[in-house]
């Protein structure tokens, strides 16, 4: 299979290692510098490029591969917001293919699922409430994460009395704090912790007077996402449409 990357920081580098060794070809790398090569001949033979960059600059992107039938495997998040039903249309009218993940590990995948079914067997019970926090490295822009809004919206649409989630606390990479822990008892709070170089670690909870129960995925490095962003593009290359993480893994 021929990739393209698109974003060659750390991410797409520890991409490529694992393409390279599971026996694909590598043929063309975007990075700020040379957006030109989007018109490359080289860009123009890839079955799939792979695109890893940051929320302001990831629909742009989705466009210029799109330009040239290039199906795209993504992890960029704050997109959706705004253009969400456009690519979403260009999928499934247009021709064009996104596989889309916040979170591209298998762990993750797994986490979700619990989570799914927790958050159906919580529904019974109305004296557990849920929180959700998530932990990520200090050069991480965006906040609550991709996966944390993932997340907080799949236990959100299980449990009947909660009508969605709302942002609650911050805590800065300095210790410093804003935002506020009160929020309305419909909604899901999600807090967000900025610290060190920590890859990922979210958590969710389940809180009573009696007891609490909590479940955490804790990312040891950035492998986990590449090497799922790698079968990702191993499967989009065989298929068309809007793809998810529940295409690729069937449970």
């Amino acid at each position: 299979m021929k990739i393209a990357l698109i974003g060659y920081g750390k991410m797409g580098r520890m991409i490529e290692k694992i393409a390279l060794e599971r026996g694909h070809d590598v043929v063309c790398r975007i990075d700020i510098d040379n957006q030109e090569d989007f018109d490359s001949e080289a860009f123009k033979t890839a079955d799939v490029a792979i695109e890893f960059t940051a929320p302001h600059t990831a629909y742009n992107n989705y466009l210029k591969a799109f330009k040239h039938n290039v199906k795209v495997v993504s992890g960029s998040t704050g997109w959706i917001p705004e253009h969400g039903e456009e690519v979403k249309k260009m999928c499934l009218e247009q021709g064009q293919t996104l596989f889309w993940s916040s979170n591209f590990s298998l762990g993750v995948t797994i986490f979700r699922a619990v989570n799914r079914y927790l958050a159906k067997i919580m529904n019974q019970f109305d004296n557990y409430s849920a929180t959700l926090e998530e932990v990520h490295h200090i050069h991480k822009l965006d906040h609550p994460s991709g996966t944390g809004i993932t997340l907080g919206e799949e236990l959100v649409a299980e449990v009947d009395r909660l009508s969605g989630w709302e942002f609650g606390m911050l805590t800065n990479p300095d210790g410093s704090t804003e935002g506020t822990a009160d929020v309305p008892a419909d909604k899901l709070r999600i807090d967000s912790i900025r610290r060190d170089e920590v890859p990922g670690i979210h958590s969710i909870t389940w809180n009573s007077e009696a007891d609490q129960i909590t479940i955490t995925h804790d990312a040891h490095s950035r492998l986990g996402f590449a090497f799922g962003a790698v079968l990702a593009a191993e499967y989009t290359a065989k298929h068309n449409g809007l793809l998810t993480m529940s295409d690729l893994f069937k449970f």
